[in-house]
């Protein structure tokens, strides 16, 4: 009889899935705001009983959310912090990370700036306000313009720790996303600034930087896709998403999708890098039933 019981129960929330639909909520990352609604909608597509919704505020309110519980996934465009994970299973969440696509991170200047290469040592130095005018890094004499993002987005957070190493500049205009710093300096001839592999592609007023880790070595761009594949580009990154344990159910069938063929060519399409083979083995034993 309690058998019967619960194959009752089981049936019936199956059918009332069915019957209201489905929601994965997924919140986070400016960067990864317009892939994921891509690829949401064409999940939609396969699957029109289950809504993914997709909100941005950054990667911090991403994690946030997601130690909260207030989400299914959070987006992160940077590695979630110790002090989060302990805050985290302090509320007896299990982060777990997925990585669904490659990003290099583009450092972008006005299409009229002459400027073609810097290292990451000269953007650093920028960004701290030690160089101010482009002739100082063998431009135009024009003051440098510096556009960034807030605080609580993950771009800010890893462009701080892997190029800045140190603290921004005050006279940072703190954009609220990588459209927003694109259209700033699209319109400043002085004007730099760092955004998403995807906020580039058929852009017109600017122009990515080719990047050297430092003196003496490969100037990259932000464009050659086999040298971000290969973390030869200095400001590889990948595209996390955050879980409370191992994915299930819908959360997991719709990680499963943009991670296939399907999922990895929208990935493609808004300007970003597939996963690699190392992360597509560390995807899989996470995903694994």
């Amino acid at each position: 009889m309690e058998v019967k019981m619960k194959k009752t129960v089981s049936i019936l929330a199956m059918l009332s899935t069915i019957i209201l639909g489905a929601e994965v909520i997924v919140k986070g990352s400016d960067t990864m705001l317009n892939l994921t609604q891509r690829l949401a909608e064409a999940y939609s597509n396969v699957q029109p009983d289950v809504t993914v919704s997709i909100s941005g505020g950054g990667s911090g309110v991403g994690i946030n959310a997601i130690i909260n519980r207030e989400v299914d996934i959070a987006n992160a465009s940077r590695r979630i912090k110790s002090k989060e994970i302990s805050a985290a299973r302090a509320n007896g969440v299990d982060p777990t990370e997925i990585v669904i696509a490659l990003d290099g991170l583009s450092v972008i200047v006005n299409n009229k700036n002459p400027i073609k290469q810097l290292t990451v040592q000269q953007i650093g130095a920028i960004y701290r306000g030690e160089i101010t005018n482009w002739n100082q890094v063998g431009g135009p004499n024009k003051k440098i313009v510096l556009y960034g993002r807030q605080p609580n987005s993950g771009t800010f957070v890893f462009f701080r720790e892997e190029v800045v190493k140190g603290e921004y500049s005050s006279a940072m205009r703190q954009m609220n996303g990588n459209a927003q710093i694109v259209e700033g300096v699209k319109a400043d001839e002085g004007g730099i600034g760092y955004v998403g592999l995807g906020y580039i592609k058929n852009v017109e007023g600017i122009k990515p930087l080719a990047v050297a880790k430092k003196v003496g070595e490969n100037y990259i761009s932000p464009t050659d896709e086999a040298r971000v594949r290969s973390g030869d580009y200095p400001l590889t990154r990948p595209l996390y998403q955050y879980t409370n344990g191992r994915p299930k159910g819908i959360v997991r069938e719709f990680i499963l999708f943009e991670l296939s063929p399907a999922g990895q060519k929208i990935v493609e399409e808004e300007g970003f890098v597939p996963v690699t083979q190392n992360y597509i083995e560390r995807n899989n034993s996470i995903l694994q039933e």
